[in-house]
């Protein structure tokens, strides 16, 4: 607050009302009715003035914000059926389905997507709290709509040069770690095996993630945006949860692998598109 009303030596006590901020005793005893008064009547007109403030706050207190719920469920949606973040999974269910009952699929399959939606969860608000305490949020945008478009336009290029291999997987060097903790399928293991599917895979499933967290970061504190981080993560863990129970009721995880696999390439096109449009709408909300 001090950084966005370009405070230097900010005293004890102070009071942030609209676009003034009252430092020490005194001035906040002469000067806080008045200033409340002020700014119920700027707030009914939406007349703003920018005493020490940014011009990024000559908009009403009401302004709509650029990031709204539908903006962050459909992106959510392409990036919860990312093939990188199935296909862990699907090979741990493999693992274990001839061998485990019900129930123990179910707990298994649990373990990693709780793992999973933590460490996304986490990831996004250490992610937006480093940024904003940095002083640097007004520049972060701009930062995760390049990083996105970048991430997009390699996701193209290895669709359209009909790759095995796509440059935004899982790393080889991770995935006999990954297959160690798989042939274990315990429920730490399971635990630890999403946590490491979240990291060694972020490349690959971060990048509408930063997109989002960057949309947040137009306009929201961080206990603002973390009902938009939790509404994300939920819906990306939706799949997941979906093919865990399909296979506890008898789906063979063998078709569900065979769905990645037929149809990862036109996924990554859709998610390499989505992450190109978000980095052109930050562009756009942050010049227009």
């Amino acid at each position: 607050m001090t950084g966005r009303y370009n405070l230097s030596n900010p005293g004890i006590p102070i009071i942030f009302i609209g676009d003034r901020a009252l430092v020490g005793e005194t001035a906040i005893r002469e000067q806080f009715e008045e200033r409340i008064l002020a700014e119920k009547e700027r707030t009914a007109s939406c007349n703003t003035t920018t005493t020490g403030l940014s011009s990024s706050w000559e908009n009403c207190t009401t302004a709509v914000t650029l990031l709204t719920p539908q903006m962050v469920i459909l992106p959510a949606l392409v990036d919860s059926l990312n093939p990188c973040a199935l296909s862990v999974l699907i090979f741990l269910l493999i693992s274990i389905a001839a061998a485990a009952n019900r129930r123990r699929i179910l707990l298994i399959g649990g373990s990693y997507i709780a793992a999973v939606f933590l460490f996304h969860l986490l990831m996004g608000i250490g992610i937006f709290s480093v940024v904003t305490l940095s002083g640097y949020s007004k520049l972060f945008p701009l930062l995760g709509a390049t990083i996105a478009i970048i991430l997009g336009v390699i996701t193209l290029a290895d669709v359209i040069k009909n790759r095995e291999t796509f440059v935004l997987s899982v790393p080889e060097s991770g995935k006999g770690l990954l297959s160690k903790y798989i042939r274990i399928a315990s429920l730490p293991a399971a635990f630890i095996l999403g946590t490491l599917a979240g990291l060694l895979g972020f490349s690959c499933t971060g990048g509408i993630y930063i997109s989002i967290i960057a949309l947040m970061g137009k306009s929201l504190t961080i206990s603002a945006g973390l009902p938009y981080l939790l509404l994300y993560n939920i819906i990306f863990v939706l799949p997941l949860a979906l093919v865990t129970l399909l296979v506890a009721y008898g789906v063979s995880p063998e078709k569900a692998d065979m769905w990645r696999t037929e149809n990862k390439r036109a996924l990554r096109l859709v998610i390499g598109l989505i992450m190109i449009a978000l980095g052109f709408v930050i562009f756009l909300g942050w010049f227009g």
